[in-house]
């Protein structure tokens, strides 16, 4: 049995320890920024494995080092733990036990499978050519999200991190593959809130009044033409208006609106055009209307980009581990976000997806009430990012 084989064995040995943890995890969960539990239980696990560990970054953050043989460069692998304030509707046996709160996005399932990597590199610490940071992270679902905060407080700094890795559970995906693509992986997400103040009157006079309304009318139309008119066609954007509230009765101008929406794009140059044609478009509509428009812009989260070459590092070693045929490559970049794009801002990074259909229910998507995974796939991570940290060590 080769060495990379020990792995995948091993691994498969602590299944029953990774779905504990998981259905521990999945059963309490926390938002963001309030993963108060959950460090617990993930430091408690870093520190029963001789790990270094700190804790409380950003409030809730957490920080292993595993020393190897050497010391040096570091690789890190990150998990992220917040949950969403949504009600579950799987109904499976350790379904959330907090109302209004579930884990819909695969972070507990994240979590089991680093702390499974932790132990996996943990027990073989005297053959690692260098030292691995576990990153645990807060926040995720709430831009700007707690990666910044790992990152200032020098989670890729001491030691140095030379390479990160990353993973996403999805349903898109049998369990034992896996999907990546070099490059623009997933696009930048940014929010904002328009709000525009006009000047109210009798719905039967408007032209007393400066309708809000009318004007908010205008700057939708107006801001949809940027992606289509005003950013290269071949160049991926996304704008859009997710709520509207504004007026206080049916025979009232309206004195004021306020709307909120996202932006998404894959390079920054093409980011940076989305805000600066808001600000040209949404002057011109307040001149013209006679109002005023008030645009907060929150930079979110930037494209997240894999590094080529450990893209191809990855692929090799997942193709050595799972078997031919089980390395996807990803047709085309996910209009989604993830902070996880901060870390490869930083360092060489790869972040990829691990399938996790569950064999006949229908593939529900992240952040749906019903999303739930096959557990199959919580050991194949556990050996990947092991196995994936042992080589970017030795090879990287």
């Amino acid at each position: 049995m080769v060495e990379r084989d020990y792995y995948l064995a091993e691994a498969q040995n602590l299944k029953p320890q990774l779905v504990a943890w998981r259905r521990q995890l999945h059963q309490y969960p926390e938002l963001s920024f309030e993963e108060k539990e959950t460090a617990a239980l993930v430091a408690g696990v870093l520190e029963q494995l001789g790990l270094k560990v700190r804790t409380g970054i950003g409030g809730t953050g957490i920080i292993g080092i595993l020393h190897g043989a050497k010391e040096g460069p570091a690789v890190a692998l990150r998990a992220d733990m917040d949950a969403l304030p949504l009600q579950e509707a799987t109904g499976a046996e350790y379904a959330s036990r907090c109302p209004g709160r579930m884990h819909a996005c695969g972070h507990d399932a994240h979590m089991a499978i680093v702390l499974g990597a932790a132990t996996l590199l943990a027990t073989h610490r005297r053959e690692l050519p260098g030292p691995v940071v576990f990153l645990f992270q807060p926040g995720e679902e709430l831009p700007p999200g707690g990666a910044r905060l790992l990152i200032e407080a020098g989670a890729l700094a001491d030691p140095p991190v030379k390479a990160v890795f990353g993973l996403h559970v999805t349903s898109a995906l049998p369990a034992g593959t896996v999907g990546v693509r070099s490059g623009a992986a997933m696009a930048s997400a940014d929010n904002f809130t328009i709000r525009i103040k006009g000047r109210t009157s009798h719905g039967a006079a408007p032209h007393l009044g400066a309708d809000a309304i009318v004007a908010a009318a205008q700057a939708i139309l107006a801001l949809q033409s940027i992606v289509a008119r005003r950013i290269d066609p071949v160049q991926p954007a996304v704008l859009t208006i997710g709520t509207i509230n504004g007026g206080e009765k049916e025979n009232i101008v309206a004195s004021e609106v306020t709307m909120t929406g996202t932006t998404r794009a894959l390079n920054q140059v093409t980011r940076q055009q989305l805000e600066k044609d808001m600000r040209e478009i949404l002057a011109g509509v307040a001149a013209a209307s006679g109002t005023e428009i008030e645009l907060d812009y929150l930079l979110g989260y930037p494209p997240l980009i894999n590094d080529a070459r450990l893209t191809e590092l990855f692929r090799r070693v997942a193709g050595e581990l799972l078997g031919p045929g089980k390395v996807f490559e990803l047709a085309a970049p996910s209009m989604g976000a993830e902070d996880f794009a901060r870390y490869a801002e930083k360092v060489p990074a790869v972040y990829f997806n691990l399938g996790a259909a569950i064999p006949g229910e229908p593939p529900y998507p992240w952040h749906h009430p019903r999303f739930n995974i096959n557990e199959d796939c919580l050991p194949i991570g556990s050996a990947l990012l092991s196995w994936l940290a042992f080589k970017a060590l030795a090879d990287f």
